[in-house]
């Protein structure tokens, strides 16, 4: 699984728990408590009856499950490690921390998370009973949605994991430990400020939740009216959907008050503009004309977009919480590279990218660039050779020496180099072709281009140049076998490299930049590269987008999370 770094991570490591005993929980022998706390020996009693006997066997069968995925396990490690002790209700009812714990379950549905997950209803209809049987059942209900808040919150849900752990590897966390999330919160002196540090603290996830609220209260006001399909809609022309068009354009406030009277029909040059802003906003042509999927964004209903800002909030929730105080973020979704510093707080670069095939998708994760390479060879992987360079040498044996690419006989490094003119593709196989090593040396042909930055990771995936810059023309840049290629490398390296310890200035970057020889640079102080997939986010001047999702990955999430 991919890594996660939180708030949580900093107080503690995450392990699984290890039973010693035969049976947890109903085994366990009473404290001595004196005559005057007999109401509080009573809670014990009736906690420790509540509770599940969990014999050692039972245990290895739910030993491949995370502990929070079964209610009963985990409560009953919980509370073996506690005494069987009530942690948050006293004889007398609820604590002072079990107030917070409440609040904030009931405000979950803040951070896009269903309020009906945490059986608020039930903890409320016991909140009120002095009854000994409704107390210990409040007690444990508590504890088990703390817990499952406290996971939800710092790794995301497990439920998409569960569901897809192919497609949705970095969600929740496995080995979570709730003995650790409780006794955190039992040793906090301020749990509510705990509680706040949970989720992502950056302005990616923050401004998200505030548009939450936004299109929250769009749909509670009954929603924007849907544009009736027709002929498409070309600026100049009148028709009877220019009212409607007008009207939703208006309450996503890509247009302004209208200046016409409401009777007004044609498709004007203000018009034109919103609809350009628009567009821009959902990752669409900006041409102005409403076509069909112009008008199928328009249709989209705002409750539909809640539910997608809950999916990419969930999202942020996956990866790491601290981006850092310097930090290149990508966006596969909306084919897009930012770069920022102080914490966030500036951003520096906006450029775009082209990002892996559906076939080829590249994939989330949080790394950090270790080194720039300038002028770099470009080591085919064995998948491209078997695949894509094999069919082709089978036609053409210049195939590889018409692009200066040279071939070696293994990827030791005492491989020798080979004629690739001189080998009989036909025969051979694609398990032998993988065993060769194809490079391509730099120069103006070059794959990558003139310049990769590199974070080593298990998917071999960088980003780079790239010799055919005529690609970035295109709105969807999905055109990769997975790495990203950057629009501008240059402004880049300069970003990567401006407090680097050897003083790499304009002029001394551009220098190594235009030889032709290689030169690698590593950095100092490694640089926070984080890769996501954000179907929608706020861009710094409060403007919300939404792009389409080039891998299909919303409808499945949505049916994991959501439905």
């Amino acid at each position: 699984m991919i890594a996660t770094y939180s708030f949580f991570n900093h107080f503690f490591q995450f392990a699984r728990v290890s039973f010693l005993a035969t049976c947890i929980c109903t085994s366990l022998t009473l404290p001595v408590i004196a005559e005057t706390e007999t109401s509080e020996t009573d809670l014990v009693a009736e906690m420790t009856k509540q509770l599940v006997c969990y014999p050692l066997e039972l245990l290895d069968i739910n030993k491949n499950r995370p502990i929070l995925a079964t209610r009963e396990l985990c409560l009953a490690v919980i509370y073996h490690e506690r005494g069987a002790h009530p942690l948050w209700v006293s004889p007398e009812g609820p604590g002072e921390k079990a107030y917070v714990i409440l609040d904030h379950l009931k405000k979950s549905y803040e951070h896009g998370l269903d309020t009906s997950n945490y059986e608020i209803e039930r903890i409320t209809e016991l909140w009120h009973s002095t009854q000994l049987t409704d107390l210990t059942e409040l007690d444990a209900l508590l504890t088990y949605n703390l817990v499952k808040y406290f996971h939800d919150l710092s790794y995301g849900q497990l439920k998409p994991h569960e569901a897809n752990p192919e497609l949705f590897p970095e969600a929740g966390e496995e080995n979570f430990d709730p003995i650790k999330a409780v006794e955190l919160s039992l040793a906090s002196e301020d749990l509510d400020a705990l509680l706040n540090l949970l989720p992502p603290q950056h302005q990616h996830y923050d401004n998200l939740k505030s548009a939450l609220t936004r299109y929250r209260q769009f749909s509670d006001l009954g929603d924007w009216p849907p544009i009736p399909p027709g002929m498409t809609l070309r600026p100049g022309e009148n028709d009877t959907r220019v009212k409607l068009l007008r009207k939703r354009l208006e309450m996503s406030k890509d247009l302004p008050l209208p200046l016409l009277t409401p009777g007004e029909e044609v498709y004007d040059t203000e018009l034109e503009k919103a609809v350009i802003q628009f567009q821009k906003r959902h990752g669409l042509e900006p041409d102005g004309i409403i076509g069909k999927q112009t008008l199928a964004a328009l249709n989209v209903t705002a409750a539909e977009r809640v539910d997608i800002i809950r999916l990419n909030m969930a999202r942020w929730r996956w990866q790491a919480h601290d981006l850092g105080d310097k930090y290149v973020l990508v966006n596969i979704a909306s084919f897009n590279l930012k770069a920022y510093k102080d914490g966030g707080a500036n951003r520096i670069l906006d450029i775009p990218v082209i990002v892996g095939k559906l076939q080829h998708q590249t994939p989330v994760f949080s790394d950090s660039i270790k080194y720039v390479d300038i002028n770099p060879f470009w080591n085919i992987t064995p998948s491209i050779a078997r695949d894509e360079e094999l069919p082709e040498l089978r036609k053409n044996p210049y195939h590889l020496t018409e692009r200066n690419i040279r071939l070696f006989s293994s990827w030791q490094h005492n491989a020798v180099e080979l004629d690739s003119t001189k080998i009989d593709w036909h025969s051979v196989t694609k398990s032998q072709m993988s065993g060769y090593k194809l490079r391509q040396d730099p120069g103006p042909g070059n794959a990558l281009g003139k310049i990769k930055f590199v974070f080593p990771n298990n998917y071999s995936v960088y980003i780079h140049d790239t010799p055919t810059p005529n690609l970035f023309n295109h709105t969807q840049r999905d055109f990769s076998h997975g790495c990203i290629r950057v629009s501008d490398p240059f402004a880049l390296a300069l970003f990567v490299l401006d407090d680097h310890k050897n003083n790499w200035t304009v002029e001394k970057v551009r220098e190594v930049y235009n030889q032709t020889s290689r030169k690698v640079i590593r950095l100092s102080d490694p640089l926070p590269v984080h890769i996501t997939y954000q179907t929608t986010w706020v861009d710094k001047d409060g403007t919300i987008h939404f792009n389409s999702d080039i891998y299909a990955r919303d409808e499945e999430l949505y049916k994991a999370l959501l439905k």
